[in-house]
């Protein structure tokens, strides 16, 4: 029996994967802190390690490097869990010795067996030589036996069950993330409001997890890039300001937007969006493209706002990040114009400003803007942001 040690410090994901790894006959501890991870790694001897990144005591980057640096573990198949959007971390647990790294938004139970199985059984032949035989291995057996068979009914009944154990615990949820943010918003000081985020972030990180395993992937990909902003504001409070906390509200909104239109789970990708940047500064354009490229939205940039009111009477976009002080044309104007136009009388239209006062919200309101974010941004700010009117776009449309 191979055994199988999962480093998770949510009790619930990492429940779920002990059950599926144990159906299928797998030996499994868990482990909630990195710390306790390593002690079984030497005691348990685990034939396989799965491990978020994200683990209290010792980050998962530093138990990757841990076991590495152990006697006869160099070959052990460690596989790691990250946030998409935690691109520097992900790289950091290659270059420690990670075998493979997934996006926990992106997997269900059955491909993190799958791909177990298809490391134990490569018995430390390179990733690529396992990756270049799947695909033959899958295309010679379209027959499936008896057994085969039994073990995808298994499979799609345990998903099932996963879904539903879902729906029915997600209204308490989010009322769970709703009085924590409502915490975090109206604290009476800092560390009122910094124990709220974190216990924001925390309850955010897992419903990313239940999400991706229940095959929520829509609910999972908002909510792992919503894991990220707040744990940047709880890390560090200075950016915890009205932008923010004004873009975390909106995130926890369409979460309740996502469940209550009941979207099937089917082919539930971040639907193709059509945006268009403008604004004179090269820096600043390239800074909001890049914040999008996070979230794996295109855009198209444009620096004079001249011509993109031409893209705009000839083109329909889903999403609009406008600069207000442009030569030719501010945004506030080019926004009014473009509220003329069939097409984008409901476009939304953010307003990226260095201003944060109320004049420049009242402008921002009266020109038709749909809402804006302060200079300087996070990243992972804007990229929550779009999400947010993408995801609301295309249920507006799906009404």
């Amino acid at each position: 029996m191979k055994k199988i040690l999962i480093v998770e410090d949510d009790q619930i994901v990492a429940n779920i994967y002990r059950n599926k790894f144990s159906l299928d006959g797998f030996q499994v501890e868990v482990a909630l802190d990195g710390h306790v991870g390593f002690e079984l790694v030497r005691s348990f001897r685990p034939d396989a390690v799965i491990l978020d990144l994200m683990v209290p005591r010792i980050t998962g980057v530093e138990l990757v490097k841990k076991i590495r640096s152990e006697p006869g573990l160099e070959k052990l198949p460690v596989i790691v869990f990250s946030s998409t959007y935690l691109t520097g971390m992900v790289q950091e647990a290659w270059k420690a010795g990670a075998t493979k790294c997934l996006a926990k938004a992106n997997c269900t139970p059955k491909q993190v067996i799958e791909l177990i199985q298809g490391e134990l059984s490569n018995n430390g032949a390179p990733a690529e030589a396992t990756a270049a035989a799947a695909p033959a291995t899958f295309a010679n057996n379209r027959s499936e036996t008896p057994a085969v068979a039994r073990s995808g009914q298994a499979d799609a009944e345990f998903q099932q069950g996963l879904l539903q154990s879902f729906i029915e615990s997600l209204p308490a949820t989010l009322s769970v993330l709703r009085m924590a943010l409502k915490g975090m918003v109206k604290g009476e000081n800092e560390p009122v409001r910094l124990k709220h985020a974190e216990e924001l972030y925390h309850r955010i990180h897992a419903l990313t997890g239940s999400a991706g395993l229940a095959g929520m992937r829509q609910m999972a990909l908002m909510a792992d890039a919503l894991e990220v902003l707040l744990k940047e504001l709880y890390e560090k409070p200075k950016n915890m300001t009205a932008s923010t906390l004004r873009t975390v509200a909106s995130a926890i909104d369409i979460l309740g937007v996502l469940f209550e239109r009941g979207i099937q789970t089917d082919g539930q990708e971040i639907p193709a969006a059509n945006i268009l940047v403008v604004d004179d500064d090269a820096i600043s354009r390239r800074a909001v493209t890049n914040a999008l490229e996070k979230a794996k939205l295109k855009s198209v940039n444009v620096e004079d706002p001249l011509v993109a009111y031409k893209m705009l009477s000839e083109t329909q976009f889903d999403l609009i990040f406008l600069d207000v002080n442009m030569p030719g044309m501010t945004g506030f104007e080019l926004c009014k114009k473009l509220r003329s136009h069939p097409a984008h009388k409901r476009t939304p239209v953010v307003f990226v400003t260095s201003a944060n006062d109320f004049e420049s919200r009242a402008s921002s309101t009266m020109s038709g803007g749909t809402d804006f974010i302060t200079k300087p941004f996070l990243f992972i700010e804007l990229a929550v942001k779009a999400l947010v009117y993408v995801l609301r776009g295309r249920l507006e449309r799906t009404k």
